[in-house]
């Protein structure tokens, strides 16, 4: 497949700190592509440098084959973002914030009342239309920041913790509008530390840690290569835990220790959860809890990162960069 975006040894710094360390990877047309990280891992400095407020410092990345270094108002045309926190006028309605981005993005004036009031409809909004966006709920506020990044029809969306703060009702009808965008031909670039949401939504999956991409794989492929199975085993103190590591550390080297829990993934999971269970027992050291479960894509976040994916990334000083050369910063994919 044609790729839409592509990233080849992408790298920044901010001082001493080393936020991208030559990272690639390629989206094809028509997709998701998760990209995935713990706090402070490069995402949204990534996602920066593609809509062209931040200058990479070395590697190269284009968007629908328009360089982001050399071409930065081509590629605005050509893509929307919607950011961690839904940015919205408070003090305007929800078709007045359409209206406002079509005019700043230079849409034909002709076509920012009908365009305006599809996005309404299509995000079930328009009931509120009318209202200022300070009444909104945080599931409708989010969905109006994501309407205004289509307001120019971009065929490249960016997505950076879209589902930030949302309940589960209004997660699942972005995911929704997110599926049916892509069916539409949009192609997407989601950072989330939702690991289901990547797990759902996205056709292939990158992970990023100290700046470095470690893996990219479909989802399906990344839980397979961990096993069939999980086993947890719970303890009641972190002690206890330990002295049950050691106990099994020579049979089952691939054990692994998170505080009070340990963490076996075997392709063999009864007969290792059997053996387990005996070596403990001799030793008089039966779990305080257990439970057995398939490779989900925390188990591989955990894997590569050696911690759990948590929410509200934050990147350093990627906040404060100056705009890129060759024109002033746009909230949007305005040319």
């Amino acid at each position: 497949m044609t790729a839409a975006i592509e990233v080849e040894g992408l790298t920044k710094r901010f001082g001493e700190l080393v936020a991208l360390d030559r990272v690639d990877f390629a989206v094809p047309e028509r997709s998701v592509f998760g990209l995935l990280g713990p706090n402070g891992a490069g995402k949204t400095t990534a996602i920066r440098i593609l809509a062209t407020v931040l200058r990479a410092d070395e590697g190269r990345a284009s968007i629908l084959g328009r360089d982001v270094s050399t071409h930065p108002d081509a590629v605005r045309r050509v893509i929307g973002l919607a950011g961690q926190y839904a940015a919205v006028d408070a003090n305007l309605t929800g078709r007045e914030n359409l209206r406002l981005i079509g005019l700043l993005t230079q849409m034909d004036d002709a076509a920012i009342s009908p365009r305006g009031s599809e996005l309404l409809s299509r995000f079930d909004l328009t009931d509120a239309a009318d209202r200022p966006a300070r009444t909104y709920s945080g599931g409708m506020r989010r969905r109006l920041d994501i309407a205004a990044a289509l307001m120019p029809r971009p065929p490249v969306l960016f997505l950076d913790e879209p589902t930030t703060g949302l309940d589960l009702q209004s997660r699942g009808e972005l995911w929704g509008m997110i599926r049916e965008l892509v069916a539409d031909g949009t192609t997407v670039l989601l950072t989330t530390q939702y690991l289901e949401e990547a797990d759902r939504l996205s056709d292939r999956i990158a992970v990023i840690d100290h700046g470095q991409m470690i893996v990219n794989d479909s989802p399906s492929a990344l839980k397979a290569q961990l096993g069939s199975t999980v086993a947890e085993l719970g303890f009641d103190d972190e002690m206890i835990a330990e002295r049950a590591r050691e106990a099994l550390a020579t049979r089952f080297p691939e054990l692994d220790r998170e505080a009070t829990t340990l963490r076996l993934t075997t392709n063999d999971g009864a007969r290792v959860l059997i053996d387990v269970l005996r070596t403990l027992d001799a030793s008089s050291l039966a779990p305080a809890s257990l439970a057995v479960h398939e490779p989900s894509l925390d188990d591989v976040f955990l894997k590569l990162t050696g911690r759990h994916a948590e929410p509200a990334d934050a990147e350093p000083a990627a906040a404060a960069a100056p705009p890129p050369a060759g024109g002033r910063r746009r909230r949007r994919g305005a040319a």
